[in-house]
C-alpha cells in the first residue's frame, strides 16, 4: 500500500504533520523507492571532472551558499531547516548517501526528489553540469572536511537581515 503499516497506525495521532518521527521501515521503503525511480543509466554515469584545489574551493563556496542551510556545511543535515524537513535532510556523510554512485548524486542534485525538500537545481548548460559534478566531488569529501575548510565555508553561508545589521553595527562601533 501507499503507507507502511507503522505509518498508517501513526496517522490518526500525528495527522500529516512534518513533526512526526518517521518509522524506520518508512525510511527503508523510501530508499528502496528512490533506487527504483532513478533512471538506470544514472548508476553508470561517471564524474567527467578531476578534482583540483580550485574546483573544490568553488564547490565548498557553492555548497555553503546553496546547500548548507538544509545539509549543513559538514553535510550532516543537523540544521534548523534540515531537522524540520520531512523527511529530514539526509546525512550526506552516511553510508546510505556515500554508497550512491556519482551519477545518482548528480541526477538527484539536477532533478530533485519529489515529496521531499530536495528541489531540482539543474539547468541545461555545460557550466551548470560542471558545478553539479564539482558538488558530487565535494559530497565524497564531506566526511573528511578539515576545520579550516569548514571555517572557510562559514564565510559563504547566507546570513539573515538581523545578522547583517548586527555586523554593520559592530563595524561602525
Amino acid at each position: 500500500g501507499f503507507l507502511s503499516a507503522g505509518a498508517a497506525r501513526e496517522l490518526p495521532v500525528s495527522g500529516l504533520s512534518a513533526r512526526a518521527r518517521r518509522p524506520p521501515a518508512e525510511g527503508e521503503m523510501a530508499r528502496a523507492a528512490r533506487g527504483l525511480l532513478l533512471p538506470a543509466s544514472t548508476a553508470r554515469a561517471r564524474n567527467p571532472l578531476l578534482p583540483t584545489p580550485e574546483s573544490l574551493r568553488s564547490a565548498r563556496a557553492h555548497w555553503a551558499d546553496h546547500c548548507a542551510s538544509c545539509h549543513g556545511n559538514d553535510g550532516k543535515g543537523d540544521t534548523k531547516m534540515g531537522r524540520n524537513l520531512y523527511p529530514r535532510a539526509p546525512d550526506m556523510t552516511a553510508p546510505a548517501t556515500q554508497e550512491l554512485s556519482d551519477g545518482e548524486l548528480f541526477w538527484i542534485i539536477e532533478n530533485g526528489i519529489k515529496l521531499t525538500g530536495m528541489p531540482a537545481w539543474g539547468a541545461a548548460s555545460p557550466e551548470d553540469d560542471a558545478e553539479t559534478w564539482e558538488l558530487v566531488q565535494l559530497i565524497r569529501l564531506l566526511p573528511a572536511l578539515t576545520e579550516a575548510e569548514l571555517a572557510e565555508m562559514e564565510r559563504h553561508n547566507p546570513i539573515s537581515r538581523a545578522d547583517l545589521e548586527q555586523e554593520r553595527e559592530m563595524a561602525r562601533f
